[in-house]
């Protein structure tokens, strides 16, 4: 801190450390995401025990996970997310 720089104030160098590490921490969720995402598509083309209930849950618990690590990005839930889970069902049911 300088003279003249208020004391509520951060220092200069501690702003980049900061945003460095909220960066880090949305890689982190990011890739947690995505790994998520993997394995409820996984498990929704691949268990042949998988009901079209317990898909709907997976995908609806795996949307309630993301916007908990992304709480303002549903439209990019639905955007990205949502049309894939969808595809998959379809395939998997045999749905219209």
């Amino acid at each position: 801190m300088t003279l003249g720089e208020p004391a509520d104030q951060p220092s200069k160098q501690a702003l980049p450390q900061q945003e460095a590490a909220d960066a880090e921490d949305e890689a982190k969720r990011l890739r947690r995401l995505q790994i998520m995402m993997s394995m409820v598509s996984s498990v929704i083309t691949q268990d042949p025990s998988l009901t079209i209930e317990e898909a709907s849950e997976l995908a609806a618990g795996a949307k309630r996970a993301a916007l908990a690590m992304f709480p303002d990005k549903e439209l990019a839930y639905d955007l990205l997310y949502k049309p894939r889970l969808q595809r998959l069902m379809r395939e998997r049911f045999r749905l219209q």
